[in-house]
């Protein structure tokens, strides 16, 4: 008896399991965002310089590079019900301590322990939803994922904002502690979608020896150094416009006033975006959001140097808001097609630290390029980096893509 692949169900639907599905992805997406923009102003407060304070602010993108892999090895274990009521709890308690933070040291801490949370979150809902939804509509799955996760965000600023005003900066980091609370409450108390595959799993395991974790990544190694090289330009080129627009609009003289103004009309655009980008992938095949994405990301990069108002800086940016909207999922999309059976969360955690890792390197890669040559030279490099990485996209995604070979 083997385990399916995805549920064979017809009657499944994304809005049958809404709630338990993406609800804990929500609401901790809202305490996430909620905290981004006063990581950095906490660290001040607690004595850092500005470098040392830009350096916490980044400690959870470290965290998520580092703890991808283990992440997936924890949900294998556990479950991916229990993984998440853990790391929600985690996520609560961690945020907690941020908020009464004696020290700098304890305040850097535990922004690397919400790092370890994020990867959780993100291994045990997507494998949750590869068994959970059928192969057919998968893409709209993950795109939906990321997409709620991507309103949540957008949202958190928006309540820590009135709760900073009044307490301070770090007051912002009560909403985490609310948000990691509700996203437990829901995976304990919420219907337990997870229970028929998990024991489905545990009955088949039984006449199989378990797998370690470096035994599933050396075996997929072929699709790491393949298709996973294409997901790294992804997470690079997407990297690449959140460092270099704020950087440029600040070279040209824009306020940081108007710079979030673009942001916020950026992401406006992105949210519209992804559940469309999820249909793409799933009737057309994935490569028609994969290539389109990067090409889009790497034309804005292109551009930016060319602009030298508020108007022209808006315009490149939606032209790569709509690219970075129509990857929504891309990434969840495409590992979920390659993963298997056996070992599917530890796959998934080398695949997220394959994601990762492209992205926290191309930020690197500006400040050297900025550094010898200037802040043209790193949008123009990166940008011809992003377009170059279309042709491996290109060549390798139709090679792991089921709608291809149901064609």
């Amino acid at each position: 008896m083997s385990r399916p692949e995805a549920t064979t169900d017809p009657t499944v639907s994304l809005r049958s399991i809404a709630v338990p599905a993406y609800g804990p992805t929500v609401i901790a997406a809202i305490g996430a965002g909620a905290i981004v923009p006063i990581v950095a102003l906490s660290a001040l407060d607690l004595g850092a310089s500005q470098s040392v304070a830009a350096l916490t602010a980044g400690l959870g993108l470290v965290a998520e590079l580092f703890f991808a892999v283990p992440a997936g090895a924890l949900v294998n274990r556990v479950g991916e019900r229990r993984a998440l009521l853990w790391a929600s709890a985690v996520d609560a308690v961690a945020a907690f301590v941020a908020l009464t933070a004696p020290s700098l040291a304890v305040l850097m801490a535990t922004v690397f322990a919400m790092g370890f949370t994020s990867s959780v979150f993100l291994v045990a809902r997507q494998a949750y939803l590869i068994d959970a939804v059928p192969a057919s509509m998968r893409a709209r799955a993950m795109s939906t994922l990321g997409g709620v996760n991507r309103i949540g965000m957008f949202i958190g600023p928006f309540v820590g904002a009135p709760i900073i005003h009044a307490w301070g900066p770090r007051a912002g980091f009560a909403v985490a502690v609310a948000a990691g609370l509700a996203a437990a409450a829901l995976v304990q108390f919420g219907p337990d979608l997870t229970a028929a595959h998990e024991a489905q799993a545990k009955e088949e395991s039984r006449d199989r020896t378990r797998v370690s974790t470096a035994t599933v990544l050396w075996d997929h190694r072929r699709t790491y150094l393949t298709l996973g090289l294409g997901i790294m330009v992804i997470g690079a080129a997407r990297s690449s416009r959140v460092v270099l627009l704020p950087l440029w609009a600040e070279y040209v003289g824009l306020s940081a006033s108007t710079t979030a103004i673009i942001f916020g009309i950026v992401a406006g655009v992105e949210m519209l975006l992804f559940y469309p980008a999820g249909s793409v992938m799933d009737r057309f095949g994935r490569i028609w959001v994969a290539v389109p994405c990067v090409v889009l990301l790497g034309i804005g990069m292109l551009a930016l140097p060319l602009t030298h108002s508020a108007v022209a800086v808006t315009l490149v940016a939606l032209v790569a808001a709509v690219g970075n909207g129509m990857g929504s999922g891309i990434v969840m999309t495409l590992g979920a097609d390659s993963a298997p059976e056996w070992g599917r969360s530890q796959f998934l955690g080398g695949w997220r630290f394959m994601s990762v890792i492209g992205g926290s390197g191309a930020p690197a890669l500006i400040s050297l390029v900025t550094a010898e040559a200037g802040l043209a030279a790193a949008c123009v490099s990166l940008g011809g980096l992003a377009l170059l990485g279309t042709g491996w996209l290109g060549y390798w995604v139709p090679r792991f893509d089921p709608v291809r070979r149901r064609g």
